[in-house]
């Protein structure tokens, strides 16, 4: 279980948690890297914000509501954690908790393998808590203006300013290859055996396990400087995490699978044979926000059945259904349209896609697909799909102007 803490008050940057980096919410990146880790079965965030909430959910996550007495600036995050497993607990029958882990979303450079990382080094490598950390090599400097000269420091001889050495000896500072490594916690995500959690009620109890990461992904959001930076370097990561992201500029349509990509391939048969599907009420918003930026959204489906035209006369875009070939459909489409096909991005989840994927230029797969459509796709959603994958692929698509977007059209 992995509880990402999310208030809605932030004193150094207001909004933090909902703020865009890549164009995807602080929050809703912590929990695309949850999702996609292997060893997380739960993503719960802890909040006190109904927008955080909303977006949380799109992304694929659980919501508790956190009671106001530990939603303050003087809250802990660990006051969080315990709050969540206990309210996760009570709706799931019961069923303790067994490892719990801390993931930051101010760290909007978290990576799913570093998740997988903490908590595999309490589940298998007999750690009772483990945290991520980058090495470091910098001298470490504090001020002490109140301490005589030269008087002796924890490492090192203070000056006559006052200020000491914390890590060396400014007499005689060794060569880097001469120091032992040092590392520096990145306060990104942390694993911990439930029960020692709970009795000592804080993240570093027991035998800790130091899980080594990339020191230049090492980003805490923590005032608007920060941010700044985060969002320079986003194209830079995100290229990395999940291929290239398309925007407005990229593209001239969106066209949408349904089955698997709008729903999660679940079918709710009655015993009249009446079909009955899922779908997130966050994609419909997703594809409002789309066709108010004045993109052609259309839905292709090779079967034919009234959920399918019912939902896009919901959505108020065409659907094409009953189609043997997608691929044959898709092109004429564009040709009546006067779509270039290299210009279109085309979602799918398994291999009946995979022809439309050969057509366009920026085939995009959910979370969930089957793994050679993934391997084939230019870009991957960390949302599965009928979990608000399509309000993911709308927000890298406007970034920001989403959330500015008149959906009452």
């Amino acid at each position: 279980m992995a509880v990402i803490p999310a208030r809605g008050g932030s004193k150094g940057v207001p909004g933090k948690n909902l703020a865009p980096v890549g164009g995807i919410p602080l929050v809703a990146r912590a929990v695309r890297e949850c999702v996609a880790a292997g060893h997380v079965t739960h993503v719960v965030v802890s909040t006190d914000d109904p927008s955080i909430a909303e977006v949380a959910r799109s992304a694929g996550a659980e919501v508790v509501l956190r009671p106001a007495d530990i939603a303050g600036d003087t809250a802990t995050s660990e006051a969080a954690v315990l709050h969540a497993m206990d309210a996760h607990e009570a709706a799931h029958g019961g069923a303790p908790v067994d490892i719990v882990l801390l993931v930051q979303c101010t760290s909007p450079f978290i990576t799913s393998e570093e998740i997988d990382g903490v908590a595999e080094a309490v589940i298998s490598g007999g750690a009772d808590t483990a945290h991520t950390v980058a090495p470091f090599h910098g001298f470490v400097w504090r001020e002490d203006t109140d301490a005589a000269p030269d008087a002796p420091g924890p490492l090192a001889a203070r000056s006559a300013s006052g200020a000491f050495g914390v890590n060396h000896d400014k007499a005689g500072r060794p060569r880097r290859q001469d120091r032992p490594q040092e590392f520096m916690e990145t306060g990104t995500a942390y694993a911990m055996r439930a029960d020692g959690f709970r009795d000592r009620r804080h993240r570093f109890f027991g035998r800790t396990v130091l899980v080594k990461t990339d020191p230049a992904r090492v980003l805490e959001i923590d005032e608007p400087g920060d941010m700044i930076r985060a969002r320079a370097l986003a194209p830079i990561y995100d290229a990395d995490r999940a291929g290239a992201l398309p925007t407005l500029d990229d593209i001239d349509a969106v066209v949408l699978d349904f089955d698997g990509t709008q729903t999660d391939d679940t079918v709710l048969v009655d015993s009249e044979g009446k079909e009955t599907v899922a779908v997130h009420r966050g994609d419909g918003l997703g594809i409002a926000a789309l066709r108010s930026a004045g993109l052609p959204v259309l839905i292709l489906s090779t079967e034919t059945n009234p959920v399918v035209a019912a939902r896009a006369r919901k959505l108020r875009v065409p659907v094409l259904h009953g189609i043997d070939r997608k691929d044959l459909a898709l092109k004429q489409w564009c040709e009546e349209q006067g779509i270039t096909p290299e210009r279109v991005l085309y979602v799918g989840n398994d291999v009946n896609d995979l022809p439309c994927f050969e057509l366009v230029g920026w085939p995009t797969a959910v979370a969930n697909a089957h793994d050679v459509v993934r391997a084939s796709a230019r870009s991957i959603t960390a949302t599965p799909g009928g979990h608000g994958a399509i309000r993911e692929i709308a927000s890298w698509i406007l970034g920001p102007a989403l959330s500015r977007r008149d959906l009452s059209q």
